[in-house]
């Protein structure tokens, strides 16, 4: 559906474009905004890699397990159906913590991974447990504690000051989360009713 949408989008652009008679701003602005999109995946890919190997540093040196133990009451709330000992409950524990820290690709591998010992621990193959759909309710509305993606771009644009997002972003980050969590445990409390 996305696919349409975008041809669409794109298909009408362009035929405004002729219509207005711009094709020269629209193929300047073609030709600049992808050389923009490659120097700004350079400059991602960079410090992606290095915040993703400050995540692997802390995995090694027992940071994260730290941190795990401090939310484990909390991961025990939202996931009651999870052996507090299985490797879904770490791999949960690692996401949530790398989530929280703004590394939300760091935090994709042990997202599947969770996800995949949650599915050989739910007894119904064909439905989510729900664990699963907590999970992922958590994992997309997220706290966080310093929005390393928006940081980084507003560093690349020039923001005079780009950590200016922190705690808006913070604020922002646990309503929705206490929001999504509230409305879950609701559904979650009617359905088994």
């Amino acid at each position: 559906m996305l696919n349409i949408i975008w041809s669409f989008v794109i298909g009408f652009g362009i035929i405004m474009c002729f219509l207005t008679g711009n094709t020269e701003t629209a193929i300047n602005s073609i030709t600049s905004g992808a050389a923009d999109a490659i120097e700004l995946c350079v400059f991602m890919a960079g410090t992606m890699s290095f915040w993703s190997g400050i995540m692997n540093i802390a995995e090694k040196s027992g940071l994260v397990e730290k941190i795990s133990q401090s939310i484990r009451p909390v991961i025990s709330f939202l996931f009651p159906d999870i052996p507090p000992h299985s490797m879904a409950f770490k791999y949960i524990c690692i996401n949530m913590t790398a989530n929280f820290m703004g590394l939300g690709w760091a935090a994709t591998p042990a997202g599947l991974a969770a996800m995949s010992e949650m599915k050989k621990i739910n007894r119904v193959t064909n439905t989510a447990s729900r664990s699963m759909c907590m999970f992922i309710i958590v994992n997309v509305s997220s706290i966080q504690l310093l929005p390393v993606n928006i940081i980084i771009l507003r560093q690349k644009y020039m923001s005079a000051s780009p950590f200016d997002i922190v705690i808006p972003a913070l604020i922002a980050t646990s309503v929705s989360t206490i929001t999504a969590i509230l409305a879950a445990k609701i559904c979650e409390r009617r359905y088994f009713k």
